[in-house]
């Protein structure tokens, strides 16, 4: 609910904006610190994603090895039954 409330705020400032831009009352430099906040921001965002990946990717691993030896646990025990 607030992230709607938020984005539909966003989307009436960027309007707000371009307005403004098309009217040159807003300056360049103010644009681009803008921008540069954003591509900082999207540059943390890849690597906390690229950080929490890592940490999935390792938690992948050790279940596909608890599951392999699930699979020679089961295997065994299934030679045994058929003994």
């Amino acid at each position: 609910m607030l992230n709607k409330y938020l984005a539909k705020i966003e989307e009436w400032l960027l309007k707000k904006e371009k307005e403004m831009a098309k009217n040159c009352q807003i300056s360049v430099d103010d644009v681009d610190r803008e921008i540069g906040k954003l591509l900082l921001k999207i540059k943390e965002l890849k690597e906390q994603c690229n950080e929490q990946k890592a940490e999935f990717e390792y938690l992948l691993d050790k279940l596909h090895w608890i599951k392999a030896e699930a699979i020679k646990c089961q295997e065994e025990l299934d030679k045994e039954i058929k003994k």
